[in-house]
This record gives C-alpha cells, sequence and structure tokens, in this order.
C-alpha cells in the first residue's frame, strides 16, 4: 500500500543536515508564547533518529538543565524547526542510546568521532612518557 506521502508528492526538506544518533545538535525551533513567536536553540545529544529518509521520520535530543534531563521530539518535515547544525559527531555504537538516562556526569559523555584523543582530560602515551623519563 503506497504512504499519502507518496500519492501526495511529498518531498522531503533538503536543508537538513544527515544526523546519527550521539551526535550533538544545535535545532534552532520557533516557539509561540500567545500571540508573539521567538526563535530558541535547544542542543543536545541525539539519542534515536526514526524514519529519516521519510516524510514523518524524526529525531529525539537530550540535554541536561540544573541537574533535570530533558528529551525534545523533532519533525524532520516541521515548519517550526528552522534549521540543525552538527556541533560534534559522536562514536557510539548502537542505534538508540537511552542508556543514557541512566548515566550522569563523566560517565554520560560519548567520544568524538575521528578524533585522536579518547576523550578530555586524556594524555597521549608520548606524552606520559616524556614526562616519566625526566
Amino acid at each position: 500500500m503506497p504512504e499519502i506521502a507518496d500519492l501526495l508528492r511529498l518531498e522531503r526538506r533538503g536543508d537538513l543536515p544527515a544526523i546519527r544518533p550521539g551526535d550533538t545538535v544545535r535545532v534552532h525551533v520557533r516557539v509561540v508564547e500567545g500571540n508573539r513567536e521567538r526563535p530558541q536553540m535547544f542542543e543536545g545529544v541525539v539519542l534515536e533518529v526514526k524514519k529519516p529518509n521519510a516524510y514523518d521520520g524524526c529525531f529525539r535530543v537530550r540535554r541536561v538543565t540544573h541537574g533535570v534531563g530533558v528529551e525534545r521530539t523533532f519533525m524532520f518535515q516541521s515548519p517550526r524547526v528552522e534549521k540543525v547544525e552538527v556541533a560534534r559527531h559522536g562514536a557510539v555504537r548502537r542505534a538508540k542510546l537511552f542508556y543514557l538516562r541512566g548515566l550522569t556526569g563523566k560517565a554520560a559523555r560519548i567520544k568524538e568521532k575521528g578524533s585522536r584523543r579518547g576523550g578530555q582530560g586524556q594524555s597521549t602515551r608520548a606524552g606520559a612518557g616524556a614526562r616519566s623519563g625526566a
């Protein structure tokens, strides 16, 4: 059975970058308060991406603010989503990162994809050996 989006010949937005779970993204959203609209930015880690190539696809972003975890789900096609910027690409091995909900502090960090450093604050082998020999 063909989908309604296919029948209506609806096309997916082309201005959004390819995002994957583990990426840190900044989502610029138009927020309506009463009769006013204002831009708002929501920055966090992408927990899951559902149907990225479909018209009804969405992605979930999580951030921790004042010790409280906040998750928001954004539709790819929503007119309220102005733009999405990828700040970091995370190196993860799962499609759904719901296990981050139970982690706090340094344990909740995600390594950056393609960086030679293991993480923040870790020294390299050459640096550690040079210091011990002096």
